[in-house]
């Protein structure tokens, strides 16, 4: 963790990384002395902490105004360190610090990052070489539009389950707040100066001061400033889901001027989102986060015009003539030339007594990154044996005293990739134990125990556990779908040659054209990602079949 000055919590923060840490603490010294009464100097020594750190600043709504970083550090050089730092404050004023030797990289990093400095080590005297650069960073960065966000301020409990759905929900959307327990004093002073009891939790308090008790996701997005409602009631296209193939789509549909409109029913991102390392997606070989990933496609959709629904739930398609029209939670209700089907696939609930009782209260579906630092130092039980799993071990593995992966098989082969087996085999903190699973789960308010049974002999072992993460399967959220579109017998939606019989089109086809590759059994509403039949379930194919949806539905609207 980086080491800050104690205090000053509402301080704009100059953060410092070099991976050498007497260099480390020499750059950070320096900066105090000249900064330290109006800013708060945060130091770290390697880039994954820094990154670390970034994010709780931006989750808390802090400010940072300058990054200094070092260019040569191990497995996260100071290049790679600021392009995934311009993610998440890209108003911050960037500084390489370089040997004579790397000024050539330094000089390329103008281009490739818009670094705004490199400074030369040594910087001594920094009164010459390190303040006036500094200095310039700081008036320039005051000067520019860094739109301070007043932070959210979220009171809950530890172990309350909708607390913790409030912070992912949050986090998810990139929403800056701030957390306070409720029996700490200062969760105490807002409960009662918002006029709660703390038996209902959380307490949301935005930033003009409005209380919200155990808001739902549709008034949480509607108060934090998301978009909930759509601004039209036609367009060309309708995303529905926001994973990456949707997001794709949203991106090529917007691009090549369809008026798009995107329909996520909690936040965009999807499975993939949620991942805390995916390291075999093209163009990014030392790996990126699925958050990172996902906010960058995101961005990019809304840069094109895409219109981006929050919160927003889909509950029924309904074909009137050329228009499909969208149901939405409300009763309200959407219409378009074409809709492309991108809501992905949801983890399957675990079934097993005293789980529903404890999900939110130490167990968890998908990564819950924001509860990765309550973990700390102490045992975690991982469920699944697919990459997701794997991915999530590997992350909360850093600061855990123990990561236990339970899969029902006999090995990981079966569904994780041979780049990630290896991964996890190479971290001590890590036990995977094959042919278990969960029979039960027991706790209070929270989960304190699991009882795990061997597959192979029925045997079974009740062992302590605080944190239980499940990965498990892949179920289609396609209910609403029902009569309207094909699906086969686990719900995915079918689309293309998969809906043909001998060669002829599905029953009820009407069109003298068989349905396109990604067309489903209604003509102009087409299936892209995990969620069609037979997909590939990796990012880089949803992706794919995102953009290859959008030249589909350009081919149908010219035969309208």
């Amino acid at each position: 963790m980086p080491v800050t000055e104690p205090g000053g919590a509402t301080r704009t923060v100059i953060l410092t990384v070099d991976d050498d840490p007497g260099v480390s603490r020499a750059v950070a010294r320096d900066l105090r002395r000249r900064y330290g009464e109006q800013y708060r100097v945060v130091r770290a020594e390697s880039g994954d902490s820094a990154l670390d750190a970034l994010r709780q600043m931006k989750l808390r709504g802090d400010l940072v105004a300058v990054i200094l970083a070092d260019y040569r550090m191990p497995r996260m050089n100071g290049l790679e360190f600021l392009e995934q730092a311009m993610d998440i404050y890209p108003g911050a004023r960037r500084i390489l610090l370089t040997a004579y030797a790397d000024t050539g990289a330094a000089i390329e990093a103008i281009n490739v990052i818009d670094l705004d400095h490199y400074l030369l080590k040594p910087w001594d005297p920094p009164e010459e070489k390190l303040y006036p650069v500094v200095d310039d960073l700081l008036q320039t960065w005051l000067a520019s539009d860094y739109r301070p966000t007043p932070a959210i301020k979220v009171v809950g409990h530890r172990w309350s389950a909708r607390s913790s759905g409030v912070r992912e929900f949050l986090a998810r959307n990139q929403v800056p707040y701030r957390w306070y327990a409720s029996e700490e004093p200062e969760g105490q002073r807002l409960l009662s100066a918002a006029g709660a009891d703390g038996l209902r939790l959380p307490l949301v308090l935005t930033a003009d001061g409005e209380a919200l008790v155990k808001p739902s996701d549709q008034e949480l997005a509607a108060r934090v400033g998301l978009a909930t409602t759509p601004s039209a009631d036609f367009y060309d296209l309708i995303v529905v889901g926001g994973g990456p193939a949707g997001l794709g789509a949203a991106l090529y549909g917007a691009s090549e001027g369809l008026r798009t409109v995107l329909v996520e029913r909690t936040a965009t991102g999807g499975q993939a989102g949620q991942s805390s390392r995916i390291e075999n997606y093209l163009g990014f070989p030392d790996g990126v986060s699925g958050a990172q990933l996902t906010e960058r496609a995101r961005r990019q959709a809304a840069k094109f015009g895409t219109e981006l629904l929050t919160a927003c739930e889909v509950t029924g398609l309904e074909i009137n003539g050329p228009s499909r029209t969208i149901r939405l939670w409300d009763g309200s209700a959407i219409a378009a030339h074409t809709v492309i089907l991108a809501t992905g696939v949801s983890y399957r609930q675990l079934d097993a007594p005293g789980v529903a009782e404890l999900t939110g209260r130490g167990i968890f579906y998908g990564s819950a990154l924001t509860e990765a630092t309550a973990c700390e130092g102490q045992d975690i039980y991982i469920v699944g044996g697919a990459n997701s799993a794997g991915q999530a071990a590997v992350y909360l593995a850093k600061g855990a005293k123990s990561v236990t992966i339970l899969v029902r098989g006999p090995s990981l082969t079966a569904s994780m990739s041979h780049y990630l087996i290896e991964q996890v085999a190479g971290v001590p903190g890590i036990t995977v134990r094959t042919c278990t699973e969960v029979a039960a789960a027991h706790g209070d308010n929270h989960l304190e125990g699991l009882l795990l049974r061997d597959t192979k002999t029925g045997q079974t072992e009740l062992v302590d556990a605080q944190w239980l993460f499940v990965f498990i399967g892949a179920a289609p959220r396609t209910d609403w779908l029902k009569g309207v579109v094909m699906r086969d017998s686990r719900g995915f939606v079918m689309a293309g040659p998969d809906m043909s019989t001998e060669g002829r089109p599905p029953e009820g086809w009407e069109l003298d054209r068989p349905p396109y590759h990604l067309e489903t059994s209604v003509p102009g509403v087409f299936a892209a990602g995990d969620v069609r039949a037979e997909s590939a379930k990796r990012v880089a194919s949803a992706v794919g079949e995102g953009a290859m949806a959008v030249m589909l539905v350009h081919r149908y609207l010219e035969r309208l």
